[in-house]
This record gives C-alpha cells, sequence and structure tokens, in this order.
C-alpha cells in the first residue's frame, strides 16, 4: 500500500507555511485553503471578495488539474470570508465554476485570513473511478 502523496504544481501559488497544497490519499485529494495570490507572481490579485474569488477558484483548479482531476471529482468545499455580506457575490462567481450537480459544501464567516484576503476555498474531491 502507497501512503500520502503530496501534490504539488506551478499553476497555483506555493504554499506559504508547512503544508501542500494539497495530499492524496489513495482515492481522496485534500486540497489545501487556497486565496487570491497569483501562481506565478505572488501578488494578491482584485480587491473585493468576488474578485479574489476567481482567483481562488483557478487555483483550486490548477492544483485539481495536477492530481488530474476537474471541478466534477469535487465532493466538498468549505468557503471562509471575512464578511458573510460577501456571501452573495462570492456565490455567483462559485456557482459559475462549479459542475452540476455541485459539491456539497459550508461557508463560514472569520475575523481573519492568510495576507487579509477577502476569501478562503478548501476543498476535498474522490479521484476513484465510478
Amino acid at each position: 500500500m502507497i501512503g500520502p502523496t503530496a501534490i504539488q504544481t506551478a499553476d497555483a501559488p506555493a504554499a506559504i507555511g508547512p503544508y501542500s497544497q494539497a495530499i492524496r490519499a489513495g482515492d481522496t485529494l485534500y486540497v489545501s485553503g487556497q486565496i487570491a495570490l497569483h501562481p506565478h507572481t505572488g501578488l494578491l490579485v482584485g480587491e473585493t471578495a468576488a474578485e479574489q474569488a476567481e482567483q481562488v477558484l483557478l487555483n483550486l483548479k490548477a492544483v485539481l488539474r495536477a492530481a488530474g482531476a476537474g471541478p466534477e471529482a469535487l465532493v466538498q468545499c468549505t468557503i471562509f470570508l471575512v464578511d458573510m455580506d460577501d456571501f452573495a457575490a462570492v456565490n455567483a462567481v462559485y456557482a459559475a465554476h462549479m459542475p452540476d450537480p455541485p459539491p456539497a459544501r459550508a461557508t463560514v464567516e472569520v475575523s481573519r485570513l492568510p495576507r487579509d484576503v477577502r476569501v478562503e476555498i478548501g476543498a476535498v474531491a474522490w479521484l476513484g473511478q465510478e
């Protein structure tokens, strides 16, 4: 049996701490929370939560691609917002990137996020075969 494997791609921002972009354990992929950093410059993309959510989802998709998957593999996402008033705007961006049916999801308001971003999204995906 092969143990957990780190997934790494230059198409998503490098980890800014002691963690992996994602870990594959069997058929399950655990994707670390993605924030709105440009993968090549490391600079924050966007000022509004909606603008940042767009980059966050591009980063999330890049990590999924590195694991050989796409959004259709997502089974659960967790969205962290610093202001629940941004929910509708982020939800609209999120909906445009998700498959039908979309994954299960939780959205929570938090007091602060890394680099003072407005939104972060973590995910779990299933990489097995039907």
